[in-house]
């Protein structure tokens, strides 16, 4: 699509999700507690546990700091009971919303959730309401220029669902969630290192927006990702171009 980027899109949202949580670690430090809590403390045996210490890693969170949240998750250390919620909504111009949280207060987060979605312009939805636009997957993203052959006969040899060429010249690796650390792996092995990469909720079909509804739904994507209980914001929207 002209004047709208994948490359660029994902980067954007990236950088913004990085500067929030190089500030404070405690977002990835619940979902390291929640991911050893459900899957155990060796993240060898717990692919989700790896994806989330790999985030604490991205953003360069001490090694203590992880090594805690673990043993919360397994019981050696006192912790909270984190609750996974997941909220549907509606935002600039029917814009669909997926907002996944870690709480210990349901109806806090409910209410945050909501003003932030009445505030600025959207409206939360019921259970279900947007879900089925979205496909639950493990997600690569390869810089402009990567060989494309090259990186497909690699990715479908490491398991791989999907190879997607994108307009702007990126490339996207799509996994099953499950697959996704090994895929990933497996694809740095054979010399492809991901500029992006995570368990994602990719969006089937995207909604572009421009000019002040770009700005409006950028404002209350922001105001859902600074809720402290928020762990994820998933949109199908796609902005213009700074």
């Amino acid at each position: 699509m002209s004047g709208h980027s994948k490359w660029a899109n994902i980067q954007h949202r990236k950088g913004r999700q990085d500067e929030r949580r190089s500030a404070s670690f405690s977002k990835i430090a619940k979902e390291i507690t929640v991911s050893a809590r459900a899957g155990g403390g060796d993240a060898a045996f717990n692919p989700r546990l790896r994806v989330a210490i790999d985030k604490g890693k991205g953003v360069n969170m001490p090694k203590d700091k992880i090594d805690n949240a673990i043993k919360k998750g397994t019981g050696e250390l006192e912790g909270v009971d984190y609750v996974e919620i997941r909220y549907e909504g509606y935002g600039i111009a029917g814009a669909a919303v997926i907002v996944d949280c870690l709480t210990d207060n349901k109806t806090r987060t409910v209410a945050d959730v909501r003003h932030a979605f009445n505030k600025y312009g959207g409206n939360l939805g019921t259970d279900g309401c947007v879900a089925f636009q979205f496909k639950h997957c493990g997600q690569l993203l390869f810089a402009p220029g990567t060989d494309e052959g090259a990186l497909m006969d690699a990715a479908i040899e490491a398991g791989a669902e999907d190879v997607l060429s994108n307009d702007d010249g990126s490339v996207e690796v799509i996994t099953a969630p499950n697959d996704y650390i090994a895929v990933k792996d497996a694809l740095a092995a054979a010399g492809f290192e991901s500029e992006y990469g995570g368990v994602t909720m990719k969006a089937e079909n995207e909604n572009p927006l421009s000019d002040d509804d770009s700005l409006r739904m950028q404002k209350l994507i922001d105001a859902l990702d600074s809720l402290d209980d928020v762990q994820e914001v998933f949109t199908n929207v796609v902005m213009d171009d700074e």
